[in-house]
């Protein structure tokens, strides 16, 4: 049962609560479900047993006083039998905190794999609307809030409405049933005042949450940046926009405090008040004789005990619906649908060669501008094809669709002669290398890094990768060689440095279909021009496919084709296209006028 978005509502709670639940059950063995029956069989003893201290209390000073009633067999019976409730009570406490603790790890890690597992399953498309700090804010503070949302209600309100219970049977058994009255209806009343508010509170706590990740998504992408914000002097800038943010979690929190403050007053003049009628009234009683002093004790006792658990079931209440907000907004992370999912009868892609083909596709980000029109080309296998074109002429969506990132809007695209929307997403990516137009490291070794893409990789396959890349001298001067850590996005290498680890990574894949986009952009020209000679020696007899801005990397492919404004304008040799003095010839000229007066 999914709430609707934005229900803040006792009946949306119950359906967030109810989500997690089936985590806690589902799938486990039976070992780990009996831990947890043992777990809530410990819950109700103790509760039971703390329940019965001040009755026996009560009995205790009745028999010290000469009145014990028939339940109370003798003062020291009593007094030892209020000693044990007590020890067995406590023993019972700590016995079912060590009984849950394994639950609630494997409770989390559970939780952690799935929303791990579904984040990495969504498309490109979410994620380049979200800001990654406020997703893993929002992450962290939804599991966070689990562990206090399972931890409150199994071992805090659980109890709680257990002695309550047991409290309203005991005072009914033990006392006129008006007492027992008295006491139900100042627990209605408060439980009424507990909800005074709540559901505004609730609207400012997830207010105050969206804008607490706001401010850790800005704190995340300037470190994240920091270089460009050293570069720009946007220390101060930056440093106003995230205390923009934390001045109205700030204002908000306020808010809170005050709901919660007037929310207590409410419920704590209910507490007295009920207190004050049943003292007056036992009071009365005692002095007629018709209640013994122990039964005064009792009720004052029972009563005090419950304002306290009460008190405390008030706090939680405001803790849970706190926790429930943070957990609304992790599972609405798990209500976003990928866009590009794999069809019931996909299969994995079966051994074959290489040859691609592209047929009529189309395809826009927006519908209002499309990217790529009725695009058709053939990549022969072992062959290579170029594509070139302005910037923006749809060249890298290209390498996005191959990827199946994201499906044409027209049109398909066919590996081996199958069609990508009919075999499942992980062998596709398994067959494809990129090089991409812009390297992103992870922030682990070097080695690392390489076998990224194959993690059975020998270390003698991983050296030859790094020769063909000319990675090889560059990590041999390391002092860590390839225990090298890169750091976060591997600012630790420079531009040309994370593209030869990106080449080499490629490489070591042994992909079915390479592709190349703008791949050494970055590596100066004695540099570049020796890894295409290894590459093209490495790539022979596999598909290529190079997406490229300098047409001077392009001259050797078996056909140029050259995108204009998504279309495919001209296509050809490199030779036949200059031949033909057309859009590649104009583009040549100019980026040749462009390099001799730099060369000069």
């Amino acid at each position: 049962m999914t709430p609707p978005r934005g229900d803040h509502s006792a009946r949306g709670d119950l359906a967030t609560l109810a989500r997690v639940m089936p985590y806690l059950w589902r799938g486990e063995s039976w070992g780990v479900r009996l831990r947890i029956l043992a777990c809530v069989a410990l819950v109700f003893l103790s509760s039971f047993a703390v329940a019965l201290v001040p009755l026996l209390f009560s009995l205790a000073i009745d028999a010290y006083a000469g009145k014990a009633n028939a339940w109370a067999v003798g003062a020291m019976g009593v007094i030892t039998a209020y000693a044990v409730a007590s020890w067995v009570g406590r023993i019972l406490g700590e016995l079912q905190y060590a009984a849950y603790g394994p639950i609630e790890h494997r409770l989390v890690r559970r939780l952690s794999r799935t929303f791990f597992t579904h984040l990495h399953g969504l498309s490109l498309r979410f994620h380049l609307g979200r800001r990654t700090g406020a997703v893993s804010e929002d992450l962290g503070r939804g599991l966070s809030g689990i562990r206090e949302l399972i931890y409150d209600v199994a071992f805090r309100i659980l109890p709680l409405l257990i002695e309550i219970a047991a409290t309203c049977v005991i005072l009914l058994a033990h006392l006129p049933p008006f007492y027992a009255l008295v006491t139900a209806a100042t627990l209605a009343a408060f439980a009424w005042a507990m909800t005074l508010g709540a559901d505004s509170l609730r609207s400012t706590i997830r207010t105050m949450n969206r804008e607490s990740s706001s401010a850790h998504a800005v704190a995340i992408d300037s470190l994240i940046n920091y270089e460009t914000v050293k570069y720009f002097g946007a220390e101060g800038a930056i440093g106003r926009r995230y205390d923009e943010r934390l001045e109205e979690v700030e204002r908000l929190a306020a808010r809170g405090l005050a709901l919660r403050s007037l929310n207590g007053i409410a419920q704590m003049t209910v507490l007295s008040l009920g207190l004050a009628i049943l003292l007056i009234l036992g009071g009365r009683a005692v002095q007629a004789g018709t209640m013994s002093v122990g039964d005064l004790v009792l009720l004052n006792t029972y009563f005090v005990r419950l304002a306290r658990p009460l008190e405390q079931l008030s706090r939680l209440y405001r803790v849970i619906r706190n926790s429930l907000g943070s957990v609304e907004q992790m599972f609405a992370l798990l209500d976003e649908t990928p866009e590009v999912t794999d069809a019931p009868n996909a299969v994995p892609l079966p051994p074959g060669r290489g040859d691609l083909a592209f047929e009529h596709v189309s395809f826009a980000y927006d519908p209002r501008r499309p990217i790529l029109r009725d695009v058709s080309f053939t990549l022969p296998a072992g062959r290579t094809v170029a594509v070139v074109g302005a910037s923006g002429a749809g060249k890298s969506t290209i390498a996005r669709l191959l990827f199946r990132f994201y499906d044409p809007s027209a049109g398909r695209i066919l590996i081996d002669g199958h069609d990508l929307r009919d075999i499942t997403q992980g062998s596709l990516r398994a067959a494809i290398a990129v090089v991409p137009q812009d390297t992103v490291l992870l922030n682990e070794t070097l080695f690392d890094n390489l076998v990224f893409g194959r993690p059975e990789a020998t270390r003698a396959e991983v050296e030859a990768a790094a020769r063909i890349a000319q990675l090889d001298r560059f990590v041999a001067g390391l002092p860590d060689g390839w225990d090298t850590l890169v750091g976060e996005r591997g600012l630790k290498l420079s531009g040309g440095e994370k593209q030869r680890v990106a080449i080499a990574r490629a490489v070591l894949k042994q992909p079915r279909l390479f592709i190349f986009d703008e791949a050494t952009s970055s590596l100066d020209s004695a540099t570049e021009q020796a890894i295409q000679e290894r590459l093209a020696e490495a790539s022979r007899g596999t598909s290529t496919l190079i997406i490229a801005h300098r047409l001077s990397t392009v001259v050797h492919a078996d056909e140029i084709l050259v995108l204009d404004r998504g279309q495919v304008a001209e296509r050809g040799s490199h030779a036949a296209l200059l031949a033909r003095d057309g859009l590649y010839a104009a583009l040549w000229q100019r980026q040749h006028r462009v390099a001799e007066p730099a060369a000069e």
